[in-house]
């Protein structure tokens, strides 16, 4: 008896994990086993996928998010368990552990969600970018207030960064091409900068947070030097708190490579300092912030790369990511040589999020081919 109680626990087990997770392996010959989904899972640097769209129920009937189409995912800074998906059209989700399952924010519009971040010192405090409007949760998503608000519907906020030294600091992007701050958490706003096309992202440098860096959604890259010791209570200094200083143009040089004519990713490598920029068809990277560029070599022409998503690791910045409509490439030495898999979905790779405690841990969000 005690025998066949332990098997049927042990089938119990196994059933319930299964459910819990779709364990997808990919070959780079293509060989694919599982389901589509939104968002999967790789403990081993991709490598095995899981598909991890789950999203809990108090009838015990779990739901899923399997269909929803992936905008991008954050991390909290401070927890990276943590992650944060903004979607199209679905509104905001979050997950404090991903084997847990989804909860989706409720109190926020059932929109497409531009993006989201936390604050670096308060994982309860956190943005979220919808159409033309900044909201802000000070109680970890359970309500929301809208702290920025663009008179013209058309204009949507894209872009939002968060001063790491001073996070009252914040700036905001949009398609209007405005680069707006707060140094007050969002009570009020000043337009420091203004682009002839739209802001696409806004990245502040890891190890100095007065340097940021600006692409545009026609592929421009610029950067300047921001006032991070900020005080909204002494209005002696309120020009200083929005001056922006040694604005630079750094598109001279780029002109050197074909960019295409889509961005996807800038981001800065925190153990270096390395800049990788990603367009559809070509990833460059800068040691220099951005003053030369180098072209990391790809398997493909740049007349037929698809790049949608590009991710380093932050321990080592010789091990590159990237993701395409299709395939899963990887480089363990600085894109000298790459693997390649094909993609656990027939959906293609929409984002790509490295666990900044476990850099093995990968999230590959997707969206549904067209």
């Amino acid at each position: 008896m005690s025998v066949k109680i332990l098997r049927l626990s042990l089938l119990l087990a196994l059933v319930a994990l299964l459910s819990a997770a779709c364990s997808v392996t990919t070959t780079s010959s293509g060989g694919v086993t599982g389901t589509d989904s939104s968002v999967f899972l790789s403990t081993d640097s991709g490598n095995i996928w899981h598909s991890m769209a789950s999203v809990p129920s108090v009838n015990g009937r779990p739901g899923t998010i399997a269909d929803l189409n992936v905008n991008v995912m954050r991390l909290d800074p401070e927890d990276s368990l943590a992650v944060y998906l903004a979607s199209f059209d679905r509104g905001l989700y979050y997950t404090y552990k991903i084997t847990d399952g989804w909860n989706q924010v409720a109190s926020l519009p059932t929109a497409t969600v531009n993006d989201v971040q936390v604050d670096p010192k308060n994982k309860c405090l956190i943005y979220a970018a919808l159409a033309n409007r900044l909201y802000r949760s000070n109680d970890c998503t359970r309500t929301w207030t809208v702290v920025y608000f663009d008179n013209n519907p058309g204009i949507i906020v894209t872009a939002i960064a968060i001063d790491q030294y001073n996070t009252r600091n914040i700036y905001i992007g949009t398609s209007r091409g405005e680069i707006i701050k707060t140094i007050d958490s969002g009570e009020s706003w000043r337009t420091i900068q203004r682009l002839n096309e739209g802001v696409a992202r806004l990245v502040i440098s890891p190890q100095d947070s007065r340097l940021i860096f600006v692409a545009s959604n026609k592929n421009k890259i610029y950067r300047f030097s921001s006032n991070t010791n900020t005080n909204a209570a002494d209005s002696a200094d309120l020009e200083k708190n929005f001056l922006v200083d040694n604005w630079t143009d750094l598109n001279d040089v780029l002109k050197d490579f074909n960019l295409g004519s889509s961005f996807k990713d800038i981001l800065i490598s925190p153990s270096d300092n390395i800049i990788y920029l990603a367009t559809d068809k070509l990833i460059l990277k800068s040691p220099d912030n951005g003053v030369t560029w180098e072209n990391i070599k790809l398997l493909q022409p740049e007349k037929d790369a698809v790049i949608n998503a590009v991710a380093v690791n932050p321990d080592n910045a010789a091990d590159i990511y990237y993701v395409t409509n299709t395939t899963f490439f990887r480089s363990t030495d600085g894109g000298a040589t790459w693997t390649t898999k094909k993609l656990p979905t027939a959906r293609a790779g929409r984002s790509l999020l490295l666990d900044f405690n476990n850099p093995k841990n990968i999230y590959l969000g997707t969206i549904k081919l067209k």
